[in-house]
């Protein structure tokens, strides 16, 4: 319910930017026409600033889906995205315009008219970004709309969704109070505690309740059976917060496949056969070239420092575990002493084992570069600049 009233004000809203846009563009042009230049073709006129209207339209509508993730950054006041959606917004569509004015040598377009709107544009999609949300949020879910919510849990946990509740307050989801086993008046946000989980269907029909939020995954317990009966019963929406993350330690995606739901514990996305495909591509055509030009002038500086400074084997190999927890042989150049009694001992600062040049080559990293080796054999893979 909640993310379908977000994303569905979103695409209102992107709606209502698109009608101003195209009624500011129109309204320029009458203005132009009626006083600038009375005496053009009207017929003309009409013809060719439809299809500039048309492609400013497009290229917005080009910007929005070119935006990605959670669409409720657009109910928040924050001035400076708002100027850089606005910035967006009237760049992609008059790109869009100036691309087809050059490509097909129009010259028609008025430049007084051209340089009067593009600014125009900018401070209108400033002024929606700043307004419109709020104004859209309360006349379309103001009165009849109104979610009366109640809360189910501890008060700790109705604390840590404190934010959450305030900032959906603006598109209808309104907090009456909570109802827990705990002995006290109200929460330290003022969330009035309205009874125990024993009174809830008491506490639903004398207040009109039309929602719950249970604030913990539930346990299968008599309680949490009792709840969605009574959720059942009563017509009444339940959601569920999933606090599976904060019980595991640990973090979780969720996924669907044939019809069985699945938790995880991470997105694995080089799981598909393409995706892993054009990883090892860009692995081969980052490898290929290092090893090429790079590794061999590594080799030579560190094989100069070492014979000065530590003589010994070139390379330092250690057995690691990879992909499904199949060993392999990584290699680094040897930053240490060979002949140390505790070389097996993990690294630190200032460890004594390392010969002086070996620290530069740690802290720059030279020292992985021969991983590039188990790159290319497939071991490894490139994880931003490193393997």
């Amino acid at each position: 319910m909640v993310t379908q009233r977000t994303e569905g004000l979103y695409r209102l809203f992107l709606l209502c930017q698109i009608v101003m846009a195209a009624l500011l563009f129109w309204f320029g042009v009458w203005v132009m026409v009626t006083f600038y230049s009375p005496g053009a073709g009207a017929e003309f006129t009409w013809r060719r600033y439809s299809i500039y209207c048309g492609l400013i339209v497009i290229g917005m509508c080009l910007e929005s889906l070119s935006r990605s993730g959670s669409k409720n950054y657009f109910l928040q006041n924050e001035l400076l995205r708002q100027h850089r959606l606005s910035l967006r917004q009237t760049i992609a569509g008059v790109a869009l315009l100036v691309l087809y004015l050059i490509g097909t040598k129009d010259a028609f377009i008025s430049r007084v008219f051209f340089f009067n709107f593009v600014p125009w544009l900018y401070v209108a999609l400033l002024f929606s970004h700043h307004y419109l949300p709020s104004l859209l949020a309360r006349g379309i879910f103001a009165g009849r709309r109104d979610e009366k919510t109640l809360l189910v849990g501890s008060s700790r946990k109705a604390a840590q969704l404190r934010e959450w509740l305030r900032r959906k307050a603006e598109i209808g989801l309104r907090t009456v109070g909570l109802i827990c086993d705990e002995k006290i008046d109200k929460t330290e946000d003022g969330i009035p505690v309205l009874g125990t989980c024993e009174e809830l269907e008491k506490v639903i029909r004398e207040l009109g309740i039309t929602q719950i939020i249970l604030l913990e995954f539930p346990l299968f317990t008599e309680i949490n059976r009792n709840i969605i009966r009574i959720c059942d019963q009563l017509g009444i929406r339940l959601i569920i917060v999933s606090d599976l993350e904060e019980k595991l330690r640990h973090s979780v995606t969720h996924f669907e496949d044939d019809g069985f739901r699945f938790i995880g514990l991470r997105e694995e996305p080089l799981e598909s056969p393409l995706n892993r495909f054009f990883k090892r591509a860009i692995d081969l055509a980052i490898a290929i070239p290092v090893m090429l030009f790079i590794f061999p002038v590594f080799v030579a500086i560190v094989w100069i420092a070492q014979r000065f400074q530590s003589p010994g084997p070139l390379f330092h190999a250690q057995i690691r575990a990879g992909m499904q927890n199949r060993q392999f042989k990584i290699y680094k150049f040897r930053t240490m002493r060979p002949d140390h009694e505790q070389l097996e001992r993990q690294a630190r600062d200032g460890d004594e084992r390392v010969y002086p040049l070996g620290k530069w080559f740690r802290k720059l990293s030279i020292d992985e570069v021969p991983q590039f080796w188990n790159v290319l054999r497939g071991d490894m893979s490139i994880v931003g600049p490193r393997p």
